[in-house]
C-alpha cells in the first residue's frame, strides 16, 4: 500500500468527493484507510461508566484506498517508488519524480 498514516489525501469518488483529510489509520489487509472527517456514521452510544457521557457521537468510518488520492504541494499525485544515492527506496510524487 502506497498510502500511509499521517499523508494527506483527498477523496476522488462517492459522497465526500472533494474532501481532504490527514489518514489516521491503514488497514493493509482490507486496503482501506481511515480519513479524519470522512465517511462519517453516527452512532448511538450508552454510557458505560458514571462519568462517560451518552448520546450521538461521530465515527469515521474505512474507506477504500483507491477511492483516495494523496496531496502533494496542493494537487493529488499518484505514487511511484524509486531508489535514492544511498540505496534506500523511497516514494516519488509520479508527475514530478519530487520526493515525498
Amino acid at each position: 500500500m502506497k498510502l500511509r498514516k499521517g499523508d494527506t489525501v483527498r477523496v476522488i469518488t462517492g459522497k465526500d468527493k472533494g474532501k481532504e483529510g490527514v489518514i489516521e489509520r491503514v488497514m493493509p489487509t482490507d486496503n482501506k484507510v481511515v480519513v479524519a472527517g470522512v465517511n462519517t456514521a453516527s452512532k448511538h452510544q450508552k454510557a458505560r461508566k458514571a462519568n462517560e457521557k451518552s448520546g450521538i457521537i461521530d465515527l469515521d468510518m474505512p474507506i477504500h484506498a483507491s477511492n483516495v488520492m494523496l496531496v502533494h504541494k496542493g494537487d493529488t499525485v499518484r505514487v511511484g517508488y524509486a531508489v535514492d544515492a544511498e540505496g534506500n527506496k523511497v516514494r516519488v510524487a509520479r508527475p514530478s519524480g519530487e520526493v515525498i
